[in-house]
């Protein structure tokens, strides 16, 4: 049974309020554009279904200018390309320092846009953007090549790292802001140009981010952010020549997409994609520490994170335990308006997304499944809400165990030994998160070893830091966002072979 809560929506910032009243543009070539396409887009708070911006949206001919920009700043005596190492790094520590200083406006862009909750966009989102920035402003002046100690007499070979080109950054909707700053951080770092394409559904920020970038420092044309959907602005960067490389956040359906159209022009392609993933309770463990961590992680952000542990194994001897507690925890959550101080959590993102979730929980339900659709939910009701969700009595072969919801929605599965959970966790198409709750460190480090998927937690959920790589196994992607790996995806080598007389 699901409760109701009063929620009450504050004003927002005036910073914030001039960015919901600009007039629609694109960001081409370091200025605010037109769309030459003449189309445009409405922005809408999911907490309230009301339209908050409206923003253009580029098509074929838009991205096309966009990439052009970026070519050109890409050129071999811009002032990109030869600025210093020193001097890109200067500018992405600025970067990251003015988020700093806009932080609860474009916290209160994430909520309006994204639904967020205020609290954690600040505290989340716009602080590890932020993060994001600073760690990799130390990075130029760390780009080094080697010498090669080949077997050829009088013959001197090293190599050189340089950039990989234009980038084409296709980004989801669940995270504007943070997904912005893991895509361009690298990239930029690298020394790379970008045409950044923000989802239709959330592009506030991306924007401002463009304007913020060259208030730092950072010559016009080396960023350009896009907003469009996928069918216009995406497929017209997936297809132009002029793209070097291409990095996508999203689903996984939609990644496969793009692998195979940059197959064509052999486009260089990172990938982070959708997740199952799969979070494992011994009965040793802490359980008041694996129950809170375990809500925590799935119903943050309404369930919409790819790394969500939707799949709960949990050891039988304590199995009903821990239904009845998550459910009981669940129950106490506040779902409403990311703007009221009250709130846990918010909105999906749309209407459609609504469906889907709700469609996956009456389907479970119909095939015999245990719902427990619980917390508090807005009153009067309004926009597209969806209570945190506990199905008991599944199976693996269930489409509610098998399938990403990207909801508030967590199946529980009973398990017996280590070994069996093991080869269950990691039996779906996916592996980009997986973790474990144990006292027994034995348990935890065999674990560890036998999970296959990009991150394993013990004892806790869902911490990133720019340092350590961010990406899956399987079907939830390839490449890495973040750390070193990232940088390397935005780099090519080359060898100089010079014959000495």
């Amino acid at each position: 049974m699901t409760n109701t809560a009063t929620t009450s929506i504050p004003r927002v910032s005036s910073a914030a309020q001039g960015r919901l009243d600009a007039e629609p543009h694109l960001f081409i070539g370091g200025r605010r554009v037109q769309a030459l396409s003449g189309r445009t887009l409405e922005v809408r708070d999911p907490a309230t279904g009301a339209v908050i911006a409206t923003t253009a949206c580029a098509g074929a001919e838009d991205a096309g200018a966009a990439v052009d920009s970026a070519r050109q700043a890409f050129a071999p005596t811009s002032p990109w390309r030869t600025m210093s190492p020193l001097g890109r790094g200067q500018i992405l520590h600025r970067l990251g320092d003015l988020i700093y200083q806009h932080a609860d406006a474009l916290a209160e862009l994430e909520v309006l846009d994204a639904g967020k909750v205020r609290g954690v966009a600040r505290a989340i989102d716009v602080e590890f953007a932020a993060r994001a920035f600073h760690y990799f402003a130390g990075w130029p002046t760390k780009i080094v090549g080697s010498t090669v100690p080949v077997s050829h007499p009088d013959i001197h070979v090293r190599t050189e790292r340089e950039p990989v080109g234009v980038v084409a950054a296709i980004i989801a909707w669940n995270f504007p802001l943070l997904l912005c700053a893991w895509k361009l951080a690298p990239a930029l770092a690298a020394g790379c140009t970008v045409v950044l394409k923000p989802s239709e559904e959330t592009p506030l920020t991306a924007l401002w981010l463009a304007e913020l970038a060259l208030e730092a420092g950072l010559p016009p044309g080396v960023l350009n952010v896009i907003p469009g959907t996928g069918e216009s602005a995406g497929e017209a960067l997936l297809a132009h020549p002029g793209i070097d490389k291409i990095t996508f956040t999203g689903s996984t359906a939609v990644g496969k997409h793009i692998a195979a159209r940059a197959a064509d022009s052999v486009k260089r392609v990172t990938l982070e994609l959708g997740g199952k993933s799969a979070n494992i309770v011994f009965a040793d463990a802490d359980l008041d520490q694996a129950i809170a961590g375990s809500a925590g992680g799935i119903f943050w952000h309404s369930g919409q994170t790819c790394s969500a542990p939707s799949r709960l194994f949990v050891q039988r001897a304590v199995a009903a335990d821990v239904v009845e507690r998550l459910t009981a925890a669940a129950a106490d959550l506040t779902v409403g308006h990311g703007l009221d101080p009250s709130v846990d959590f918010g909105p999906l993102v749309t209407a459609a997304q609504l469906s889907r979730v709700r469609g996956y929980v009456d389907r479970a339900e119909a095939a015999g499944a245990t719902v427990h659709r619980v917390g508090r939910l807005p009153d009067p009701p309004m926009g597209h809400f969806h209570p945190p969700t506990v199905i008991g009595d599944v199976t693996d072969d269930m489409e509610c165990v098998r399938e990403e919801i990207f909801g508030p929605v967590v199946t529980v599965l009973p398990f017996d030994s280590l070994d069996e959970v093991i080869v269950r966790a990691n039996g779906g198409t996916y592996g980009l998160a997986a973790g474990v709750w144990t006292a027994d460190i034995n348990t935890a480090h065999r674990a560890t070893s036998g999970l296959r998927a990009g991150t394993v937690y013990v004892n806790g959920w869902g911490l990133t830091d720019p340092a350590a790589p961010f990406g899956g196994f399987n079907q939830s992607g390839y490449g890495r966002d973040l750390g070193p790996d990232s940088l390397d995806a935005f780099l090519e080598t080359k060898s100089v072979w010079t014959f000495l007389n």
